[in-house]
């Protein structure tokens, strides 16, 4: 016997405020989780054509947790296949500033010096440290996306600072 509507998200009003209000989120996830190399927007579309595919099944409290879960089942799927480590985009500087090529230059080696403290985090430290920080999400907010309690966020996000600082120190 099939759902109703009101228990599933096959509605198409219902699937696309899931789609407006969880898509960035999603793609931020799996971007800051696993980089650009893995295509992030098509792992995005992926989890929600399979939440439509599926979207009898799915109640509507449950698809978040279920578009995370296969946004990132798709993408361990890609690397296993794949066997490509984690990068770092570079960005390349401004061409036209107004700072010395003094300050460029110590800009630039700083950058570096962060990236790299950050690329010797663990995932679970990496990836609260970065939802944090530059998403701007809560501590709430990221032991919801990651399913984890709030303590353990604060202790992976404290424990993201201290390496980096550390790091950092010694360069």
């Amino acid at each position: 016997m099939a759902k109703s509507l009101h228990n599933n998200v096959c509605e198409e009003n219902r699937f696309n405020a899931l789609f407006k209000k969880h898509a960035n989120d999603l793609h931020n996830f799996i971007f800051y989780k696993y980089g650009q190399q893995f295509n992030p927007k098509d792992k995005v579309q992926d989890a929600f054509l399979k939440l439509w595919k599926n979207c009898e099944k799915i109640p509507p409290e449950k698809a978040k947790s279920y578009l995370f879960t296969v946004a990132n089942n798709f993408t361990l799927n890609e690397i296993e296949h794949q066997k490509v480590k984690l990068k770092f985009n570079k960005a390349a500087p401004k061409r036209d500033t107004h700072e010395t090529p003094e300050f460029l230059m110590e800009e630039r080696e700083y950058l570096e010096k962060v990236e790299k403290a950050i690329a010797n985090l663990t995932e679970a430290e990496r990836v609260a440290f970065l939802l944090n920080r530059t998403e701007g999400k809560k501590h709430r907010e990221i032991a919801e996306i990651l399913g984890i309690s709030q303590k353990a966020v604060e202790k992976r996000i404290y424990a993201a600072l201290k390496k980096m600082r550390a790091q950092i120190k010694e360069l």
